[in-house]
């Protein structure tokens, strides 16, 4: 195999470094977001997921947010429940399960003022590229997404 040129290396150790500061510059304003609107992380990835993936039973809830079953996914759907965000019905098909599905518009209500203003700067950001600049941006935070997805299994396992 032959060796990267340093140029190549040092490309690579740089986007490596802005990758971690990004990831955790993320978490960090996903959880001010979050608290902004008097909830924690984890309930504020649920409505995410929620509207990303569709309506799921607390159990299947529960898998997305690595949660467990039972009390903790419960004592978060009733917080969601209370703001708003979420409401829980029958599964037509089987009586017993629960559905919860995300409500957008009060979603939006809440948490559409803090992201605005983020929104609105990087679309500023955006129209400074180019379609292919863009197109290889979206390309790599969806590959970084799903190997982030990826890993998140393995360590569940």
């Amino acid at each position: 195999m032959v060796e990267p040129s340093a140029r190549r290396a040092a490309a690579i150790a740089r986007q490596g470094e802005a990758m971690q500061e990004f990831m955790a510059r993320a978490v960090l304003f996903q959880d001010a977001v979050a608290r902004s609107v008097g909830l924690n992380s984890t309930d504020l990835q649920a409505v995410g997921l929620l509207l990303s993936s569709g309506p799921a039973t607390p159990g299947e809830l529960a898998a997305r947010t690595g949660l467990t079953a039972g009390g903790a996914v419960t004592a978060m759907i009733d917080r969601l429940e209370r703001a708003g965000y979420v409401h829980r019905a029958r599964d037509e098909a089987d009586r017993r399960r629960v559905i919860v599905t995300a409500d957008p518009d009060p979603i939006m209500a809440g948490v559409g003022p803090v992201y605005g203003p983020v929104t609105e700067r990087w679309n500023a950001y955006l129209e400074t590229l180019s379609d292919e600049q863009i197109e290889f941006a979206a390309e790599l935070l969806t590959r970084a997404a799903e190997v982030n997805r990826e890993e998140i299994d393995e360590l569940r396992r």
